[in-house]
């Protein structure tokens, strides 16, 4: 797996994204492909939200091209691995090797679907193959009526034990749900919290990593988790 993995790395250019890739269209993607951490859940995790009923694939095909999509999906992993989590061990004083995801299905239809399909797919594989085992919970919310056919083609990209920890609400139980979990403040006020960040939550990058003094340990590594080869898993893209 490590070889795999390492060759994998190689041939997508991973370091040089890391040093090199620049992403200045981020704000015109995120309006209409919405994802992004935000702040910790109870536990430290960071929280990841990813807005799958808001996507618009031929606007989004106009400020971006799928191939940048998924370097900075995989810029994002990198980051997840060297800066969030260390900064969220040193925030909570104990190892933070998992995320909390939320993804939202509010406004997603067949159509809509199908639209995104193959992008979630290569996420999927480059989540799950690359930089596995790392997720803590993981919410689908405002699930459509047409959901269990959606669920029919997803549920085969992803690994058993993903599924296995994957909750689903019922819009009735999803508010309380979500607050058991992550704490009102660190909820965007439109899933039920409180968190009301000037210019919107998707792009405040809001959390430890961004905190002077966690940032610091998370450079230094002296909160670095034990994991070595670990991301958020996907379906989410981030």
């Amino acid at each position: 797996m490590i070889i795999i993995c390492e060759k994998w790395r190689k041939e997508f250019g991973v370091d040089d994204i890391v040093k090199n890739f620049d992403f200045p269209e981020k704000e015109q993607v995120n309006k209409y492909y919405p994802q992004f951490y935000h702040k910790m859940d109870k536990d430290g995790r960071p929280v990841y939200i990813e807005r799958l009923g808001s996507v618009d694939i031929p606007a989004l095909r106009k400020v971006t091209t799928e191939e940048r999509q998924l370097q900075n999906l995989v810029l994002e992993y990198e980051r997840f691995l060297h800066e969030r989590l260390p900064a969220c061990s040193a925030a909570t004083g104990k190892p933070v090797e998992t995320s909390c995801t939320i993804l939202d299905l509010k406004g997603v239809g067949i159509g809509s679907f199908y639209q995104v399909k193959d992008y979630v797919s290569k996420a999927s594989n480059i989540g799950q193959n690359y930089y596995p085992e790392t997720m803590g919970k993981f919410y689908i919310i405002n699930t459509p009526f047409m959901f269990s056919t959606i669920w029919g083609l997803v549920k085969p990209w992803l690994d058993p034990v993903t599924v296995a920890k994957i909750s689903i609400p019922s819009s009735s139980e999803t508010k309380a749900m979500l607050l058991g979990q992550i704490p009102a403040e660190n909820l965007p006020e439109d899933l039920g919290g409180t968190c009301k960040c000037p210019g919107g939550c998707a792009l405040a990058d809001q959390g430890p990593w961004n905190d002077p003094k966690y940032k610091d340990l998370a450079k230094s590594k002296i909160a670095a988790p034990t994991a070595t080869s670990t991301a958020p898993e996907a379906t989410p893209a981030a």
